[in-house]
């Protein structure tokens, strides 16, 4: 049988109770008693009715607020399968507020902006990568149309022309931008940024690297192929021009490996696969082969006087000697002949620090910040003269980066530079002991 059929059974049945009682009525007392009775049941049963559609009007005006009545009847069916459905919408409203919360979450997440606009450009919502991209607040430009609110030309032109296929770089806000905007459903269409600006610079350093190591390859190439094409072409050369050929080959020969060496040990301490080893260093030990190195370089040209007031510390005794070694170097290349050198190893305020003070030609103020860059040069013919690689600086960054030191410099033009290696508390060997 029908359920609906079945829902008018009991109605049905208590109108023909009704009218039945005022029939019986009227038959033992009268038909005007009987249609009294029968006026009064139907009024009742009508009053009734419109309280429980007044009840349900109220309900279904605030569904949160008012509640439902147990009802009578056929109504308590009705309340019963309504009390149900709003049970069910609550329940489907919370879990799309949860699902919207996780996903609001999971797209502030992303690192890659996210716009969702309508299909005439208007932004209903935005993540906070996307407002550092492109400037935009969610609270205060929801319902503001995007290209109102990018405006570069570039971007609209790529909205003009509906190309999304294809994604279009976008130089914005010092930043480099890789823009799409991805339809989706028949009224939605989604902003996606990707920053770039990262990927970007590394592109650079990597061509500017290559660029750099070519060049410097080349020269002691140059010159050695060319004297190799003298001495091929010209079997008797006399014994001084053969030895002075020699003599040049074998230092752009050297260049050259001291290069290779140097790019070597820079992919090394950049590599995942060669982590940190500590150990104790002897730094006594490791300042006396400096001092000695520095001593050889500079061939009796310059006062070179060492000070060892800090105790040992905890790293890698190669790589430290490695960056304290390009430290002297570099003051022996860049002090004139009777210049002098203190290389110092001593207590600072935060921690063992070792110093390189020299009276050499000094740097200007403008080159500071650059001078760990690879193959960056103050000044690239005396650099030349000195037979650097221009990677020392660079090693030294590394180095440092790998033990948790930094690297302060201090410089004034004509009157020498310190360079400080500051190393933290925890560093001391005896800290890392406790």
């Amino acid at each position: 049988m029908s359920p609906r059929l079945l829902f008018w059974i009991p109605a049905v049945l208590r109108l023909l109770l009704t009218f039945g009682g005022a029939g019986l009525i009227g038959l033992f007392f009268g038909p005007v008693a009987g249609l009294a009775v029968g006026l009064l049941a139907m009024t009742v049963a009508i009053v009734v009715q419109l309280n429980y559609l007044y009840l349900l009007a109220g309900w279904l005006d605030d569904p949160g607020k008012v509640r439902l009545p147990d009802g009578w009847g056929a109504w308590t069916d009705i309340f019963s399968r309504l009390y149900r459905l709003r049970r069910d919408d609550e329940r489907n409203r919370t879990e799309l507020t949860e699902w919207l919360a996780r996903f609001r979450q999971a797209m502030s997440l992303l690192p890659d902006g996210v716009v969702i606009m309508d299909d005439v450009l208007f932004m209903e919502w935005c993540n906070p990568a996307a407002e550092r991209h492109l400037g935009l607040r969610d609270d205060r430009d929801k319902g503001m149309r995007v290209t109102n609110l990018i405006r570069n030309p570039d971007f609209i032109d790529y909205i003009i022309l509906g190309r999304y296929d294809q994604p279009l770089t976008l130089s914005l806000r010092e930043r480099k931008l890789i823009v799409q905007i991805i339809p989706f459903e028949n009224r939605r269409q989604i902003l996606v940024t990707h920053d770039a600006t990262e990927t970007e610079r590394i592109e650079m350093m990597r061509r500017d690297f290559i660029a750099n190591a070519s060049h410097e390859l080349r020269t002691p190439l140059t010159v050695i192929n060319g004297f190799l094409e003298i001495a091929s072409g010209q079997p008797n050369l006399d014994a001084v021009t053969r030895a002075s050929h020699l003599k040049l080959m074998t230092e752009q020969g050297r260049r050259m490996q001291n290069l290779v060496e140097d790019m070597l040990t820079l992919t090394r301490l950049e590599s995942i696969d060669y982590p940190l080893r500590l150990e104790r260093v002897d730094m006594a030990n490791l300042l006396d082969q400096i001092l000695h190195e520095a001593r050889a370089l500079s061939g009796g040209k310059h006062t070179i006087t060492l000070v060892n007031d800090a105790p040992d510390i905890n790293g890698s005794a190669d790589e430290l000697r490695s960056a304290f070694g390009n430290l002297a170097s570099n003051a022996v290349r860049y002090t004139p002949e009777g210049g002098a050198l203190t290389l110092a190893w001593q207590m600072g305020r935060g921690g063992p620090q070792f110093s390189v003070q020299d009276t050499g030609i000094g740097i200007r103020a403008e080159h500071l910040s650059r001078l760990t860059e690879r193959f960056y040069r103050v000044d690239k013919s005396r650099s030349r003269e000195t037979q650097g690689t221009g990677l020392g600086l660079a090693i030294v960054k590394h180095v440092l980066l790998r033990h948790d030191a930094i690297l302060a410099i201090d410089s004034q033009p004509e009157q020498g530079s310190t360079f400080i290696v500051r190393f933290p508390m925890t560093a001391l060997a005896e800290a890392m002991a406790a």
